[in-house]
């Protein structure tokens, strides 16, 4: 026992008599050693719950930030986001519009910047509605911003094939459809003709006036490069149909033709019997003998083709489609329209007053020659043309000429 109690001694261990105490230690140090990895597993996973509600703390603050304030903070605006939008990306299939500026031109066209990969090119032929043969000539110049409609690719180099042409189209269709719900008389210029009618230009759009729908009886060759006044009959976008009358657009206009005003006008062509005056698109007959007082002899030797003018309306038969015209009437003394024309023309508007004037006074003196057949007795003219009572006391039934003796021979 010694011994061992020195061994003991030497290796420091407690003595015998708290033996029963040295071995609980060491089953401590037993359970101590399996119970520390428990005791670390808890401390980490409390440690993850805590990073797991500051991370839902975090994402429900965004939440709520996105929710109710999402652009707090941020220096990027949605008008920021709209304009890189329209700068850096746009739609590239057939007939989309997009906006570019040009920074080129030539002979040939002109380049486009649409702030693509690569620049977009108009060709000459896409540049306007009108027959042009340069860009320039339809104001496309550089720094030109404009919209154009996206008609092809370049497989050469993906480049856009742009078009304003197509553009111009869609604005002239609906010009065309707004004037036509407008009801307005338009100029259109006669540009070719075929068989049926003419064709004239309205809006840059080649529109058909049929024969039947020109009030005068012009052939096509004399109306070929003239300005005829037309209204709208039909216009069709997708059947590429434009109709237009000129006859109803002169029933506007002659509506307005009043016997005795003064209108300007223009010398279409002279015949022997006199000179035919484009009036606002009305042709008006300007008679010889209503030139001047004076007699004229040859026509030539007064007006000639292409001359402006001032003619009084004589007289207007809508039905017809004529109108007879004067400058006799507007003349302050008689020959002045062969002497001194200028003056018969400064002086047309006083002169169309005395004439109206004289007018009015002829019409006065007709209605008083007629009120002479209705007194204020009552007398009228029968349809037999007696002058007689208005009311007659005559019975209902007639008169018994029964007892009415025989007249004396």
């Amino acid at each position: 026992m010694a011994s061992l109690a020195q061994q003991f001694t030497g290796l420091r261990c407690p003595p015998l008599s708290s033996s029963r105490f040295s071995i609980r230690p060491k089953q401590t140090q037993k359970v101590g050693a399996i119970a520390s990895p428990i005791v670390s597993s808890i401390a980490l996973a409390n440690a993850q719950t805590k990073d797991r509600l500051e991370l839902k703390k975090m994402f429900e603050d965004a939440y709520e930030r996105c929710r109710t304030a999402p652009m707090e903070g941020v220096a990027f605006t949605l008008e920021d986001f709209q304009n890189a939008l329209e700068k850096y990306d746009f739609e590239s299939e057939l007939g989309t519009k997009i906006v570019g500026t040009v920074f080129f031109t030539d002979a040939n066209g002109a380049l486009i910047d649409v702030t693509a990969k690569s620049s977009a090119y108009l060709p000459v032929q896409e540049a306007s509605i009108f027959n042009i043969k340069h860009v320039e000539e339809a104001g496309i110049v550089p720094g030109l911003r404009e919209e154009f409609m996206i008609i092809g690719e370049n497989e050469a180099d993906d480049s856009l094939i742009l078009s304003l042409k197509s553009v111009q189209y869609e604005l002239a269709w609906e010009r065309c459809r707004q004037l036509q719900a407008e009801d307005v008389v338009v100029k259109g210029k006669v540009v070719g003709a075929n068989k049926g009618g003419v064709v004239a230009l309205v809006e840059g759009l080649r529109g058909f006036v049929p024969f039947s729908q020109i009030s005068s009886k012009s052939t096509a060759e004399e109306l070929l490069e003239k300005e005829l006044p037309l209204k709208f009959v039909e216009v069709d976008e997708e059947q590429s149909r434009l109709v237009l009358s000129n006859r109803k657009a002169m029933a506007d206009s002659q509506a307005q033709l009043g016997i005795g005003s003064v209108v300007l006008g223009t010398v279409q062509s002279l015949k022997p019997y006199g000179a035919f005056i484009d009036i606002g698109g009305i042709n008006g007959l300007l008679h010889v003998s209503q030139i001047s007082h004076d007699r004229v002899a040859d026509i030539a030797t007064v007006l000639q083709p292409g001359d402006s003018l001032k003619v009084m309306i004589l007289s207007h038969d809508r039905e017809r489609g004529r109108v007879s015209l004067s400058t006799k009437k507007l003349e302050p003394t008689p020959g002045d329209m062969i002497r001194n024309p200028t003056l018969v023309f400064e002086k047309a508007e006083e002169m169309a007053q005395t004439f109206r004037q004289r007018i009015a006074q002829a019409e006065a003196m007709a209605r008083a020659d007629m009120l002479r057949f209705q007194p204020e007795s009552g007398l009228t003219l029968s349809s037999d043309g007696i002058l007689g009572p208005l009311t007659s006391d005559l019975p209902a039934e007639g008169l018994d000429l029964s007892d009415v003796p025989e007249a004396d021979d």
